[in-house]
């Protein structure tokens, strides 16, 4: 039997990418109530943040704001991804191809000199895993990222 400190410590020491990935998977064998208690577990922690993220998960949900962030090699830009993207709504197909377009340059930016320090290497990778298991993107959007995920983990 498997103790449940050992995998909360396991869990605890997983980068964020690797975290997104566990969860997402793990996600994947409930049944369906059983996702509905966690969303209502999940709105009630989230509901502490509302004000604070409010401004930010208008400006992700917004196509002009989100073809600004085009720089990926960028470290703002990379930060306001990250968040732009945890709140994107999954209904926003605009703003996931937009997205999606910027995403795809993040082997070339790497390919074509930039610096990639471990830091930036763990940035790349939790922009990959959030999009590869975002629902707005579409499953072709989505198996691109894990591909590209796969070859910079590698």
């Amino acid at each position: 039997m498997v103790c449940k400190e050992e995998v909360f410590s396991w869990f605890q020491s997983l980068t964020s990418p690797k975290r997104i990935e566990f969860l997402c998977g793990l996600l994947d064998f409930c049944h369906p109530i059983e996702l509905r208690f966690l969303g209502t577990c999940l709105e009630e922690l989230c509901r502490k943040d509302y004000n604070f993220l409010r401004d930010s998960e208008q400006k992700a949900n917004n196509t002009h704001e989100l073809q600004s962030l085009d720089d990926i090699g960028d470290d703002t830009v990379r930060t306001k991804l990250i968040v732009y993207l945890a709140l994107l709504y999954t209904t926003n197909s605009q703003g996931s191809n937009v997205l999606s377009h910027t995403l795809n340059h993040v082997e070339s930016t790497v390919l074509n000199g930039l610096q990639l320090t471990e830091q930036i290497k763990e940035e790349f990778l939790l922009l990959l895993a959030m999009a590869a298991n975002h629902p707005a993107f579409s499953i072709h959007q989505r198996l691109t990222f894990s591909t590209q995920m796969e070859r910079l983990q590698a």
